[in-house]
């Protein structure tokens, strides 16, 4: 997203450097574009996208195949696994293709407004359903009975489809500022190749919207959600639900373990997503740029850029370290491949020939080199006074009998 975006915004800056470089009677400045840091993020994009697309996948085939894991609140962790293949299967490969040939954008404009409103809708969904989340567990922690009556998967799928519904809507109004821009220089004469999807309304009109998203969508639900954790670890730190201190150890300690998993996964959203805001808002209050200002710029744009797609592959990690139902559905899907792989790999091992020995009353094993040995401890004789040991020399092999 902040890549992209930064790319978009950068035609209204390299417009002007077109009009004061550009003569159009004596050569032309054509695209593509590269982007000197595309290697290096290329290597980290790739890291990501495997980890990201393969935790995702788990995540929403246990949501989907184990029917204990279909609770209210995984139905929303299964809403961002979504969200987050959507941007890592979809986004991540346009995004890549632009640092290799920003210009011309190729997908003309159904692509430019199909690429605005995926972005849009994804950061929209995974705000909102971060915040139900973190709403159902303040109220499940504070409201118990409330809860477990109302609380149920049903509602949760209809909240998400309202988010999603939503998300959507808001999208598609965002699509309106966007379009197909061509750099002229000062003779009005377009600059061949340099096609790009950016932004096309006066730039109050981009400045406003940025401000006021920035705003619904990231600030006021960082401090929503912030004071309802508060308000939750004051709650589980001071609250015992039963007197007895063996009960309340037992009921509290599942409770604070989901919401500290919850915690950290809205402490890593918090932290990945605050550099692609404040480089949109950055972009929206500079009114006139200098060369201090373009490389905080750049700098901010590449941080903003792997943080974003690092939130999508980390989720799944958080769930396996912080999570025991989690880590215990993950068992169950990985460990029939690990057994499989396992028993396809040693299949064709010959099988070791391996002799007991019942000696001193312990097992021993034998190998085939080993000679014939009786059994003349007396503890084991005083102990299975009724058995008696035979060697057979065809086979190795030590048989107990009875007398």
């Amino acid at each position: 997203r902040s890549v992209m975006e930064i790319l978009e915004n950068a035609s209204w800056i390299l417009e002007d450097s077109f009009k004061k470089n550009f003569n159009g009677s004596e050569g032309c400045l054509c695209g593509p574009w590269h982007s000197h840091l595309f290697l290096p993020l290329s290597v980290v994009y790739a890291l990501i996208f495997v980890v990201g697309v393969v935790g995702n996948l788990l995540v929403c085939l246990l949501i989907l195949r184990d029917q204990t894991m279909k609770t209210p609140q995984n139905y929303y962790l299964f809403s961002l696994a979504v969200c987050d293949l959507l941007v890592l299967l979809l986004g991540m490969p346009m995004e890549a293709y632009e640092m290799w040939s920003y210009s011309p954008f190729l997908l003309q404009h159904p692509g430019c407004y199909f690429k605005t409103a995926l972005f849009e809708t994804v950061c929209f969904a995974s705000v909102l359903s971060i915040t139900a989340v973190s709403v159902e567990r303040y109220v499940g922690i504070f409201y118990p009975f409330r809860a477990q009556r109302k609380s149920t998967p049903r509602r949760a799928r209809r909240i998400l489809g309202l988010i999603w519904a939503f998300s959507l809507i808001f999208s598609v109004l965002s699509t309106i500022i966007y379009g197909i821009r061509v750099p002229h220089t000062l003779n009005e004469t377009w600059v061949p190749g340099s096609a790009t999807c950016a932004v096309i309304k006066p730039m109050w009109n981009y400045n406003f919207f940025i401000q006021f998203t920035s705003f619904l969508f990231y600030i006021l639900p960082i401090t929503l959600i912030s004071v309802l954790y508060y308000l939750m670890g004051l709650r589980l730190k001071k609250t015992k639900f039963l007197k007895a201190e063996n009960m309340t150890r037992i009921i509290q300690r599942p409770s604070r373990k989901r919401s500290r998993m919850l915690f950290v996964l809205f402490l890593a959203f918090a932290i990945c997503w605050a550099p692609i805001h404040v480089h949109r808002l950055f972009f929206s209050f500079v009114e006139e740029w200098t060369e201090s200002l373009a490389a905080v710029f750049n700098l901010i744009h590449v941080v903003s850029g792997v943080f974003f797609y690092l939130s999508s592959a980390i989720k799944p990690i958080i769930y396996s370290l912080l999570s025991s139902r989690f880590q215990e559905s993950f068992q169950k899907v990985i460990s029939p491949f690990f057994k499989r792989w396992h028993s396809q790999h040693h299949s064709r091992k010959p099988p070791i020939q391996q002799d007991i020995l019942l000696t001193d009353c312990h097992l021993v094993k034998l190998t085939e080199d080993t000679g014939p040995h009786s059994c003349q401890s007396s503890t084991c004789k005083n102990l299975l006074p009724g058995l008696t040991f035979h060697y057979t020399t065809t086979s190795n092999i030590y048989s107990i009998q009875s007398r």
